[in-house]
């Protein structure tokens, strides 16, 4: 019997660890089924029509752990912008703070956006904006960057997942007005997590 308790508190910090990477992916999986659902559906979709007929799903990176990372969130408080678009257009956003973490065993920092007009919608309250470029733009990746999601409020150590990366709609084709990532959000490293490029 002690033989057997001894194996299982060997073995148990090893099944929590893969049940909880099953989680992940689990919860990755159904991320990326919602939004391939919206692409699918005409009333919700960035693609073209023609692309849309034959949409079988975004390509995207596998899922790959290190590129969930944990970031320390360090709250600044910015004054209002117009933050740059593919178009004229000028939404205001201000900045809510900086996170810094490692990745590719290289240290990162992304500000982190608020929407001043899209927090006064209901439903979007807390809804916060990451977007950014790396070394895969251009490439793998959509040329003019990818965004990510945060829900606020922020506060010290957070998970930052790349392996939710979207693409704006303008990598789409359409009319679309897409923000474009400023240049303190430019990663210096290959993050080959997420979304990739569309080929219409």
């Amino acid at each position: 019997m002690r033989s057997t308790a001894l194996a299982m508190l060997l073995v148990w910090p090893f099944l929590m660890a893969a049940q909880a990477d099953q989680l992940w992916v689990d919860s990755l999986e159904a991320y990326w089924s919602r939004i391939n659902a919206e692409y699918r559906d005409a009333d919700h979709s960035p693609l073209l029509p023609d692309d849309r007929a034959h949409f079988q799903g975004l390509q995207r990176f596998d899922p790959d752990a290190r590129f969930h990372v944990t970031a320390v969130f360090k709250p600044r408080k910015g004054e209002p912008f117009g933050m740059k678009t593919t178009t004229d257009r000028l939404p205001q956003y201000e900045a809510v703070g900086r996170l810094v973490f490692e990745v590719a065993g290289k240290k990162q920092r992304l500000t982190v956006y608020r929407n001043i007009d899209l927090v006064k919608r209901a439903g979007y309250e807390n809804h916060l904006f990451v977007p950014f470029t790396d070394l895969t733009n251009g490439e793998e990746t959509y040329a003019g960057g990818r965004y990510i999601d945060l829900q606020g409020p922020l506060k010290g150590r957070i998970p930052l997942d790349f392996n939710r990366a979207y693409n704006p709609y303008c990598a789409y084709g359409g009319r679309y007005s897409c923000p474009i990532p400023p240049l303190e959000n430019h990663l210096t490293v290959r993050i080959e997590a997420g979304v990739k490029a569309f080929a219409h």
